[in-house]
């Protein structure tokens, strides 16, 4: 991220005094702070078990966490599913694999995009979370080497503590999200 700090809580200090006159903060504690992110991709619609095994390789070495399967919750036979058919894979991240995961995404991975000038301040919802979608995986150093023809995308959810809209966006504003330029 933009910022450097050594530990959470200097992150959270800083942030507190940063944002303290913006948003009237009397205490330390109400100042936000990041709790998890969450790394999803759906692979309902691949058929080749292979692909399977591919994604979870490359979103493993991406996240540097082991991957939870997702499975289908309901028989559905449009979809040609059963229930309990892996449907998706998703991953916690919290603490320091979050903050490093973060760190990549923001100044690693989003600068290899091509034609990146920014993410959009909408993708800040009224809780002060932000969701991403990645359409490409390749965007991540640790899939350089590998062939392009299993490309995949995800979602990732970055979950705060702030109270509303303008709070999580003055938030992310301050650790480094490369938003556009109003």
């Amino acid at each position: 991220m933009k910022n450097k700090f050594k530990s959470v809580k200097e992150l959270q200090v800083e942030s507190f005094k940063s944002l303290k006159e913006q948003f009237k903060y009397k205490n330390i504690m109400q100042s936000p702070r990041l709790v998890k992110a969450v790394i999803s991709v759906g692979v309902g619609s691949f058929k080749d078990k292979k692909k399977f095994e591919i994604v979870e390789d490359r979103l493993m070495k991406i996240t540097g966490q082991k991957i939870a399967k997702r499975g289908a919750k309901k028989a559905i036979a449009n979809f040609k599913t059963r229930l309990g058919d892996t449907i998706g894979y998703q991953v916690t991240l919290r603490g320091a694999r979050m903050y490093g995961f973060l760190d990549k995404l923001f100044n690693i991975a989003f600068p290899r995009t091509k034609d990146f000038r920014g993410i959009e301040r909408k993708v800040v919802d009224n809780i002060g979370n932000i969701t991403l979608g990645i359409k490409e995986h390749t965007i991540f150093p640790e899939s350089v080497d590998e062939e392009l023809k299993d490309v995949f995308g995800f979602a990732v959810t970055v979950v705060s503590t702030a109270k509303n809209r303008e709070e999580g966006e003055a938030f992310f504003e301050y650790i480094g999200v490369p938003f556009k330029k109003k």
